[in-house]
């Protein structure tokens, strides 16, 4: 079984060429790569966040598995929810880590396998391409995640970083999300740079925090907070803001916008 596209022709191109166009001129060529454990990208439609997210893939050092940790909007499925089929894009098809992905659910049983949390959700398909251009052969460790407590979420980024130190991968893990929804750019920006902060900060309790505090509808936040936590783990000392933009920029509209930001931690 392979997971079909359920976004392509909405949030990016459907037909190959012009897929592998918009790639080429969203994705600069970068020499100065960085050897990152962690990203935060946003998942927006290509002509929205692709440029921000673009930048993001561009510095990063190709890796051979990407755990790529997203929020879930369609609300099916477990909590935190993994699939290890393949999954299919006008590219071609990206393979799951089944050893990587079985090793974590070794390591925690809150991790499960669940279609049905994939099934319509864009947040992972969207970032698909970005591997495939950069890391032809990168494989993939998909996973939603819906809410939790706290240690929940360390429990899991415990969990990640002993699969995958176990399993002897190279991994970086992506955290899937956009900012604030659809506020002015003025409130959206002042919001967003509390919860960009403290993700520079390395701080994900102090993430956690912020968002909830300040009502921020940074959708993403969660798994945001677990890759901060691996980060940690796996000895990261910074994080580096690579882009900011909002939706106003193509749309012309300040008024209700959608904030993308994408971050490097290393």
């Amino acid at each position: 079984m392979v997971r079909n596209p359920a976004v392509s022709g909405q949030f990016y191109p459907a037909n190959k060429g012009s897929l592998l166009d918009d790639l080429e001129n969203m994705i600069p060529d970068r020499s100065d790569k960085i050897d990152a454990v962690g990203a935060i990208v946003p998942h927006a439609g290509y002509i929205y966040s692709g440029p921000v997210a673009g930048e993001v893939y561009a510095r990063l050092k190709p890796r051979s598995t990407y755990i790529i940790l997203s929020p879930n909007h369609t609300g099916y499925g477990a909590r935190f929810a993994s699939w290890s089929e393949p999954w299919r894009t006008p590219l071609g098809v990206v393979d799951v880590d089944r050893d990587l992905l079985a090793a974590m659910m070794q390591e925690t049983g809150l991790v499960t396998e669940d279609p049905a949390a994939h099934a319509f959700e864009h947040s992972i398909e969207v970032q698909l391409p970005f591997i495939q251009k950069t890391s032809p052969a990168g494989k993939i460790v998909p996973m939603t995640i819906q809410y939790g407590n706290l240690s929940e979420y360390q429990e899991v980024a415990d969990a990640i970083v002993s699969a995958a130190k176990r399993a002897a991968r190279d991994v970086v893990i992506l955290a899937s999300s956009d900012m604030t929804h659809y506020e002015s750019r003025k409130s959206a920006k002042e919001k967003d740079q509390k919860a960009i902060r403290a993700v520079l900060a390395l701080d994900a309790e102090g993430l956690l925090d912020v968002v909830e505090k300040n009502n921020i509808s940074m959708c993403g936040y969660i798994p945001a907070a677990i890759m901060l936590m691996c980060a940690k783990k796996m000895n990261a000392k910074k994080a580096e803001l690579v882009r900011y933009s909002d939706s106003g920029d193509v749309t012309g509209d300040i008024t209700q916008v959608v904030g993308y930001a994408g971050i490097i931690v290393y």
